[in-house]
């Protein structure tokens, strides 16, 4: 069964910190393009960064150019975020998802993830 589970997610404080990972099981991430999508209290889902299969394209949306970097181990299976000068309005469900391609285009979806939580507050 293929399955995007997403972890690091908790609470942090304005300006800090976390990384995300997002582990695949039962399929290797060779082929496809991996992007973080985030959801909000009371708004649609967004897309946050979009990482191309082999790793060398990246996109990010422009609310987290300059503070979010994403990354992929693709020997791990494993896709990351690495958030940084958080703030409170990054507060959101962060989901993980895949898609069939090899290009840094990651929507539509094919296969997502549950979602771990990050609260940026003081």
């Amino acid at each position: 069964q293929l399955q995007l589970v997403e972890s690091g997610g908790g609470l942090v404080q304005p300006g800090g910190s976390l990384r995300l990972s997002c582990a695949a099981h039962g399929f290797s991430l060779d082929y496809y393009a991996i992007g973080w999508f985030r959801q909000a209290p009371g708004k649609e889902r967004e897309g946050v960064s979009c990482i191309s299969s082999s790793g060398g394209r990246t996109n990010y949306a422009d609310s987290v150019k300059g503070r979010f970097t994403i990354s992929r181990d693709n020997a791990k299976r494993t896709v990351y975020l690495q958030m940084n000068s958080l703030k409170p309005e990054d507060t959101a469900v962060y989901y993980c998802a895949a898609r069939t391609t090899v290009h840094a285009m990651c929507f539509p979806v094919d296969y997502w993830g549950k979602g771990t939580l990050v609260t940026v507050s003081s």
